[in-house]
């Protein structure tokens, strides 16, 4: 049985990297709806192609759109909502911006570009999260957030990036205990180290052949959209660890 079968998702930073997979790996599974946003218009239309030759019959709408806006993010919801007829089942928070590049510490970071990361890391969730609720809480839903292991761990270095990743945490444990009468469950996921160009830019001298590829990690992010994890809200998961927090209950 397809695990997210008739279900209608949103991914933001669908274009390359996890977000690229998880659209595939959904589609795969049975979603009746991807909606697709990032800012390449030409990568989004390879990934809605790559969709197309998995899943014929899913409804794939594609957004470009700069997360940084506000306006851009509320076109983006309005525009998902009205192509799958009002209905949101999964949110998945994947966009995400690494900051300048070597990344500088605290200390000799930019403003501009501090504001800028926070700006796409945690003000954007927030409001795709404020914006989808309304949708979401009709019928239920899941909420997924992305974060990294930058956001337990305070590393030299990463900056406004870690910042960004434990303030997604706290965000995501508060979200999921304010809506926990609500039906619609909110989580987040550390995918790991993974082989994508956000990594390779942020740890240049690193060897990515040792680092997961996307396909690898996106198991538990299929289980939080699935029905298999309708009663888990308020959890952080680890995708590379051995059944990455699966519920007793719900390993096969």
């Amino acid at each position: 049985m397809k695990r997210v079968e008739g279900k209608y998702v949103l991914i933001t930073g669908a274009s390359q990297g996890l977000g690229r997979q998880l659209a595939i790996d959904y589609a795969r599974e049975g979603a009746r709806g991807l909606a697709l946003t990032a800012r390449g218009a030409s990568a989004l239309a390879e990934v809605k192609e790559s969709i197309r030759e998995v899943a014929p019959e899913a409804q794939v709408v594609v957004v470009v759109a700069d997360l940084s806006r506000q306006e851009e993010i509320e076109r983006v919801v309005a525009t998902t909502l009205a192509e799958f007829g009002g209905r949101l089942d999964v949110l998945v928070n994947n966009a995400s911006s690494i900051g300048p590049t070597p990344m500088p510490f605290l200390l000799d970071y930019p403003l501009e570009d501090f504001r800028s990361v926070l700006e796409i890391n945690l003000i954007a969730p927030y409001l795709l999260i404020k914006k989808a609720l309304p949708a979401m809480i009709e019928r239920g839903g899941s909420i997924i957030n992305v974060t990294s292991d930058a956001g337990r761990t305070g590393y030299p270095g990463w900056g406004a990036y870690g910042v960004s990743k434990f303030a997604i945490e706290g965000m995501s444990e508060t979200w999921a205990a304010e809506l926990e009468e609500s039906g619609v469950r909110v989580n987040w996921v550390d995918p790991g180290n993974m082989n994508t160009l956000m990594h390779r830019e942020a740890e240049p001298e690193e060897d990515p052949s040792e680092w997961a590829d996307p396909s690898e990690v996106t198991e538990v992010f299929i289980y939080l959209a699935s029905d298999e994890s309708k009663d888990v809200s308020g959890r952080r998961f680890q995708a590379q660890e051995e059944n990455w927090g699966r519920p007793a209950s719900a390993e096969s």
